[in-house]
């Protein structure tokens, strides 16, 4: 979609990158989209954010037998992730880090396509016990592969400072924890979506790999 004109608005794709059970990710989810709807952009109406949960996408492990880069789909279920894909003009990406890496469930999302990336601007916020930076910097690697034009800013969100928990619960992994991220971190996801904005719109162009 060509959003090059600064009339048109712009659609986000807030994707949560993991589906294990008892997971933070739509808390976290939320919290990005509730703040990312408090930037200029989107108060102008010209920046929609939506949730897009890989645990509701439900993709198998990646069965298609041609390769991606083909766009040849031979399954549904690809050709409706396809389209929910192809629905947004930029994404950011929210995930924990697993083994310093990214889960499988969004590791699979992002294989099972090719062109439908390509050249779209993405952001990368994740979370953990010491902010995921490994799995930020991997998966931002894995997206440089598949052709997006991966923004400089990025969000950090750690268990321990950025997560309220009921008192001396911080170390049960089934404890509810209330987000309450510190204020540099809303200030660093704004700056991240203004560097989307600006990559959509042509205005600062972003390398892609």
């Amino acid at each position: 979609m060509d959003r090059t004109h600064e009339n048109e608005p712009i659609t986000v794709g807030l994707v949560v990158g993991s589906s294990r059970p008892g997971r933070r990710g739509p808390t976290v989810g939320k919290w990005a989209a509730e703040t990312m709807a408090g930037h200029p952009a989107a108060r102008a109406g010209g920046l929609t954010v939506e949730l897009v949960d890989l645990a509701e996408q439900r993709l198998p492990m990646l069965d298609e037998p041609v390769p991606a880069r083909f766009g040849d789909y031979r399954h549904d279920h690809t050709r409706r992730w396809s389209s929910v894909v192809s629905a947004y003009d930029a994404f950011v990406f929210v995930t924990p880090e697993y083994n310093s890496s990214v889960p499988a469930v969004l590791k699979n999302a992002i294989d099972y396509l090719d062109a439908e990336w390509r050249g779209k601007p993405a952001g990368v916020l994740s979370y953990g016990s010491r902010g995921g930076g490994q799995a930020a910097e991997h998966l931002r690697v894995i997206l440089g592969e598949v052709g997006m034009a991966v923004v400089p800013g990025h969000v950090e969100l750690r268990l321990f400072t950025d997560f309220q928990w009921p008192a001396g619960s911080a170390t049960d992994p089934t404890a509810h924890a209330r987000i309450a991220p510190a204020p540099e971190r809303a200030a660093e996801l704004a700056i991240m979506v203004t560097e989307l904005v600006d990559a959509v719109r042509g205005a600062v162009p972003v390398p892609v790999r």
